[in-house]
């Protein structure tokens, strides 16, 4: 039933006003007509406060459709998220970011997307879409995006390279905020960088760096998600900056998703002793005010959209309302879920363990070490082990064949090798790949590479993981990215496969999320796209052996 009237009585939490009172909040259509105070509190209060906001999540990673998303975002207070469906886009362009707004209309929380600034993020992958000022025009004038998401490309930006700087332009033209992607970016070039009117980062990793981004005039996004978290390193400008501070998640993936959200962050951040009025104002108010979003901040006049907690130093969510509805109650959704159409692109052929041959020339090899936490890797050298004149994996110094295959044509597989994994045996593989979102697999061994890779190219789009024995699959029918099931079904799925990854040796925290990223070009400084090993500090391609 789409009941949007009623009344709590709660303490109330104004973050504005820096009160939290005995009272009654009232509402009708979905907006609160009246907040009573209350002469004396009632026994046992629980407290209500404005929503959660993800100020910048890509809702693909949690390989549930927006609906789905909802469904279980709202368990944990989520009221809104402020999302970037540059994924999808990057496969389907704007079929793509039509296919996510259009199943966003079909859950209550508003879910406002960006328009993808970087399709393709490079041009030294292959992307299945290209989005030029022109295409993103046409999102920007019916109204479907709220900003322009992140700006990778700042060497773009710095050199005021044409096609850049008219995105931009297009953005400030519809006086829509531009948000940022500048990982290690300081001094004058992040002084440029800001007053190209990009106002946010979400990749600083050190507290210098976004301090530096700070007195740049850039607000910054304090981001824990699956595989980069930088809560530690940078929960102190809570206190510093709490107007300039707003909390992400990124990158989610669904287990992650099922045991929390926005509310784990601020409940950390409370542990860490910051003020419970710093700590509000960040994850419930900067996002309203700074992307100008038409959410309620509990005051009357305005929308109700609410969390009720039981305490607030857990903030664990009993209730959750978005425009008067009750969305969540007691960790269960209220809403129903929706099962989509699916939409993909998806051409690729099978490969071969010939296919992942590595010639040995007689030198070191330049290696890929994979950080756990961390979307930066760093450049190791290393002696290969030989055998019949080809470079194999190693398991045994965790040196483990690293391949990309191009998901949108036959052709020969990228080749590498990465240290940081640590599987024992078998191969992960899955078509969420950053930004391109080409195949990207590790393993032991050239046979069950093949065996998790050709899963994914049968299934056409999933993730895996394979022992000689056999193969575990997760598939993505949506863009080779989502899942078209049930939220907690994903969530289930997907910690089956973590749980075997993790008794296949890997000692990551996340080793599906860390291996999406090893194709990520713009965060450097060794990646692997389907074209070749890549350096992101020269932005240029680099060879195997040194």
């Amino acid at each position: 039933m789409n009941v949007n009237h009623g009344s709590v009585i709660a303490y109330i939490v104004q973050i504005d006003e820096r009160r939290i009172f005995p009272g009654e909040v009232t509402w009708e259509d979905g907006v609160i007509t009246r907040i009573c105070e209350l002469d004396k509190p009632e026994p046992d209060l629980t407290y209500l406060l404005p929503g959660f906001i993800d100020a910048h999540v890509h809702i693909e990673s949690s390989m549930l459709t927006p609906a789905e998303f909802a469904r279980i975002a709202c368990r944990h207070g989520t009221v809104a998220t402020i999302s970037d469906p540059h994924e999808i886009a990057n496969i389907l362009g704007l079929k793509g970011i039509r296919f996510m707004i259009e199943n966003a209309a079909l859950t209550p929380m508003p879910i406002f997307f960006g328009a993808p600034a970087c399709v393709p993020a490079t041009p030294f992958e292959t992307a299945g879409a290209r989005l030029e000022s022109e295409q993103l025009e046409l999102l920007f004038a019916n109204k479907s995006v709220a900003y322009l998401s992140e700006m990778m490309n700042y060497p773009g930006v710095l050199n005021n390279v044409p096609d850049i700087i008219a995105k931009l332009q297009l953005a400030r033209r519809y006086g829509c905020p531009i948000d940022g992607h500048a990982p290690g970016l300081t001094g004058q070039d992040a002084t440029r960088y800001a007053q190209a009117g990009i106002s946010t980062d979400h990749e600083c990793c050190t507290l210098a760096e976004a301090e530096a981004k700070l007195a740049a005039g850039m607000h910054i996004l304090i981001r824990e998600g699956s595989a980069a978290r930088n809560f530690d390193s940078l929960h102190p400008l809570i206190s510093s900056h709490p107007d300039k501070v707003m909390f992400c998640s990124d990158d989610k993936h669904p287990d992650d998703l099922i045991a929390g959200h926005i509310n784990r962050l601020a409940a950390r951040a409370v542990a860490e002793g910051h003020d419970i009025f710093n700590v509000l104002r960040c994850a419930c108010i900067n996002p309203i005010i700074h992307y100008k979003l038409p959410l309620g901040q509990l005051r009357v006049g305005e929308r109700m959209d609410a969390v009720e907690v039981d305490n607030l130093q857990n903030l664990s969510p009993l209730r959750t309302w978005i425009a008067g509805r009750k969305v969540a109650e007691n960790d269960k959704s209220l809403l129903p879920s929706v099962k989509p159409a699916p939409i993909n692109l998806f051409n690729a052929s099978k490969i071969t363990p010939r296919d992942l041959e590595v010639e040995h020339v007689g030198q070191k090899i330049r290696v890929i070490k994979a950080l756990d936490g961390e979307l930066l890797t760093e450049e190791i050298l290393q002696i290969p082990k030989v055998q019949h004149q080809k470079i194999v994996a190693d398991p045994s110094r965790d040196i483990l064949l690293l391949t990309v295959v191009n998901r949108y044509r036959p052709a020969k597989p990228a080749l590498a090798f990465i240290q940081g994994f640590g599987l024992q045996q078998g191969a992960l593989a899955s078509s969420v790949a950053h930004d391109s979102h080409n195949i990207i697999a590790v393993g032991t061994d050239a046979d069950s590479i093949c065996k998790a890779v050709n899963s994914i190219i049968t299934a056409k789009g999933g993730i895996a993981a394979a022992t000689l024995k056999e193969v575990e699959l997760l598939s993505l029918p949506i863009a080779g990215l989502m899942s078209d099931l049930d939220g907690d079904e994903v969530a289930n799925r997907y910690a089956e496969l973590d749980r075997l990854a993790k008794q296949m040796g890997s000692h990551l925290h996340a080793p599906f999320m860390t291996l999406s990223f090893m194709g990520l070009l713009v965060i450097p400084n060794l990646k692997l796209s389907d074209q070749g090993l890549f350096d992101s500090r020269t932005f240029q391609f680099t060879s195997l052996t040194v």
